[in-house]
């Protein structure tokens, strides 16, 4: 089994390259750039990047527009279809399909041809395609993983646990000691997508994870859930911090940061509110989520963050440029580094931050790298699931039912 980032390496020897142009520089008229990062650390990371660029084309005209991260995934459509900025951000793989289908995105394959795409992002090139064409062009990704107040652990005398037997050990310690094991704000419900991923890519493997989220394993499948049934153990600990329910991530960072509960799953951009909140690196550390099943394939969550051109954007060359721009390692570098995730750029470099340090080899050593629930399912499936894993995590009893109404939605989505 290979990995989603390895799959195109094989290909690569094959692909007829294109000479790289030059990055433009001097561009002129105008380019609309629409932002779905809204939280402070992307904001300013984006902004920078874009004063970098409109330095190297005094005379271009840009327009920046940030839309808050949630909303943004209400207007998609809407401004695609009525209003197209020439540069939009978004997400790889299932998550594109839709606007894909819809015709709503440019083909961008003529920008992969260039040496630069070719050869520099080449493992990241199967999650921006669909129908053999490419859709949007990749500029950060970022591991998922066991966020833990390690002076908890040391003050309890727990390690980082290597087995879901250890997990289970070390929550009720933490219990006993009247804190929460876990902090999650499932409001938005795509956190607890994290965690039935996790449950079930260590319980069933990443081949048979992806499969379900194909729609090729019925909802109703004993192995979805025994899934489940692990899940449920953590549930009926207590594990969870209260009233999740009302709680966004962010909302739910605060009982991490006081010391309530002892740790989050999360994907790394946690990490720099976390600090900002006080939890420096002598408090704050990270763990690969623990073995369930020994001997299955060995997946991780790595979403990576991507930019596309709109079908209807009306300046697709400075767009082009943009992407060229955002693509380039230099750059790659540097946001990077202000975002505290992973360069998708080959020849970047990668931040010397403990965190980014530990993350990039284990995703190098994973069996598989799944984009995150709601990016590898169809968007209808992971609307109803997530509302199911919600439900779930707060009446775990209505497991059959819940099973029953995804197995309905599977036969009509994939149909």
């Amino acid at each position: 089994m290979r990995s989603m980032l390895k799959t195109t390496l094989a290909a690569l020897a094959t692909t007829a390259m294109i000479a790289v142009p030059a990055m433009a520089e001097g561009l002129t008229g105008d380019l609309k750039i629409f932002l779905d990062t809204s939280n402070p650390a992307p904001r300013a990371t984006m902004e920078d990047m874009i004063a970098r660029f409109q330095a190297k084309n005094p005379d271009l005209q840009i327009e920046t527009t940030i839309i808050d991260r949630e909303a943004y995934k209400t207007q998609i459509r809407n401004f695609l279809t009525a209003n197209a900025p020439d540069v939009a951000t978004w997400y790889a793989a299932n998550r594109m399909k839709p606007y894909v289908d819809a015709g709503l995105f440019d083909d961008v394959s003529d920008l992969w041809k260039e040496d630069l795409f070719a050869t520099k992002l080449a493992p990241s090139k199967a999650a921006l395609t669909l129908d053999g064409k490419q859709w949007g062009v990749p500029y950060s990704f970022y591991q998922w993983g066991i966020y833990y107040r390690q002076d908890i652990y040391k003050e309890l005398g727990l390690s980082e646990p290597k087995t879901f037997a250890d997990m289970k050990s070390n929550c009720q310690k933490i219990l006993d000691s009247g804190r929460k094991c876990f902090t999650i704000g499932t409001k938005f419900l795509w956190t607890a997508a994290g965690w039935f991923d996790y449950l079930n890519m260590r319980t069933n493997g990443f081949e048979f994870h992806i499969d379900l989220l194909q729609g090729n394993v019925p909802w109703t499948d004993d192995r979805v859930k025994a899934t489940f049934a692990n899940w449920r153990e953590l549930i009926d600990m207590g594990a969870y911090v209260d009233n999740h329910t009302s709680y966004s991530w962010q909302e739910a960072l605060p009982f991490m940061v006081k010391g309530e509960a002892a740790a989050y799953l999360m994907g790394n951009f946690a990490v720099a509110p976390l600090r900002e909140a006080g939890l420096d690196d002598s408090k704050l550390d990270f763990y690969k989520f623990p073995v369930i099943t020994e001997g299955v394939s060995d997946g991780e969550d790595a979403p990576m963050d991507t930019f596309h051109i709109p079908a209807q954007a009306k300046n697709k060359d400075n767009a082009r440029a943009f992407l060229r721009y955002v693509a380039d390692a230099e750059n790659q570098t540097i946001i990077n580094k202000q975002l505290g995730q992973l360069p998708v750029n080959a020849d970047s470099s990668v931040a010397d931050d403990k965190f980014l340090q530990e993350g990039s080899p284990m995703l190098n050593a994973a069996d598989g790298v799944a984009q995150f629930f709601d990016r590898d399912a169809p968007a209808e499936m992971a609307k109803v699931a997530m509302d199911g894993f919600q439900k779930f995590m707060v009446k775990p009893d209505q497991l059959d039912r819940i099973l029953n109404q995804l197995e309905r939605a599977r036969k009509r989505i994939y149909k």
